[in-house]
């Protein structure tokens, strides 16, 4: 394929906007002592479970949730971020999901409490 075919076909192409907000989880899992550590080791794993079944059982489909590397904030995690409004939230414990899922998925207002703030 040609350059200027490949920039035709790009051209051409439109990503449908799929959902109204997608999370991306940092699901990275290091060895126990690991210097930097990870979300995997600060309890990600059933804070994703209980995402993913949430999002799930409610049918909220124009909800999109991905599995992601590490966002590089290891000893900060459990760590997700919510697009398009770049939000970096650290949930801890079930009730968090919770609150994210109903809060901000559903009425569109962010949970203040659970916000990382990210200097600069």
């Amino acid at each position: 394929m040609s350059d200027s075919e490949v920039a035709e076909a790009d051209d051409e192409f439109e990503v449908p906007q799929l959902y109204k907000y997608h999370a991306f989880v940092c699901l990275t899992q290091r060895p126990p002592g690991h210097p930097r550590g990870s979300c995997g080791a600060l309890g990600v794993q059933p804070l994703w479970d209980r995402l993913t079944k949430t999002i799930e059982s409610q049918r909220l489909t124009d909800i999109g949730v991905t599995a992601a590397g590490c966002f590089g904030f290891c000893s900060a995690g459990p760590m997700m971020v919510v697009y398009p409004d770049g939000i970096w939230y650290r949930p801890t414990k079930p009730e968090d999901i919770d609150e994210i899922v109903e809060s901000h998925f559903k009425q569109g207002k962010r949970v203040d409490r659970l916000v990382m703030v990210l200097k600069r």
